[in-house]
């Protein structure tokens, strides 16, 4: 069975965790979460108010990480799902962690990330000429890393598959799915 990898840690969002994992098994592929360490992991529900200028957060499920990043040969995988959350702001700075995003798009495999999901692949500098879509307020870090930001809820430029948030699992996970498609994974 072929194995996806997604790539998070505390304070990733509970939707954009348990989503891709729970479909992309639906679909037939064994899934692992690998975190800067071994250990259960804190999600948090991002949700938005009316009256708010941002989302609020509260604390979701916990889930077991499979894998620490320094532990995970990106070979055994073959593509990687990055949720967002708050996890990105800081998986961002972990050395393994950019090592791995590098190493899918080199071999162009299959990528989708979402919603903050984007922030990691920006500082694995693998945007430049890319477009993605990401969390709205994003769009400046996007274009800091010099990709170019396209608000839309299943954007594919080649192997990666991008969305805003949690809103857009369904057109996320489908399009993502018919690049495992076309790529015969």
């Amino acid at each position: 069975m072929a194995k996806i990898l997604i790539l998070t840690g505390d304070a990733a969002e509970t939707l954009e965790v348990f989503y891709p994992y729970q479909r992309l098994q639906e679909a037939g592929y064994e899934v692992e979460i690998a975190a800067p360490e071994k250990k259960k992991l804190q999600f948090v529900v991002h949700d938005f108010v009316d009256t708010f200028d941002t989302y609020t957060e509260k604390l979701g499920h916990t889930w077991e990480a499979d894998v620490a990043f320094r532990d995970v040969n990106p070979d055994d995988y073959v593509a990687v799902v990055v949720p967002g959350g708050r996890a990105p702001e800081y998986i961002r700075n972990d050395d393994d962690a950019k090592r791995l995003v590098k190493a899918f798009f080199d071999r162009d495999a299959p990528v989708a990330a979402l919603c903050h999901g984007p922030l990691l692949l920006a500082a694995a500098g693998v945007l430049r000429g890319r477009t993605t879509s990401a969390y709205p307020q994003l769009a400046v870090d996007v274009e800091t890393a010099g990709g170019t930001f396209q608000d839309g809820g299943d954007v594919v430029d080649g192997n990666l598959v991008s969305g805003r948030a949690w809103p857009d699992n369904g057109p996320w996970m489908k399009a993502f799915l018919e690049v495992l498609e076309k790529a015969g994974v």
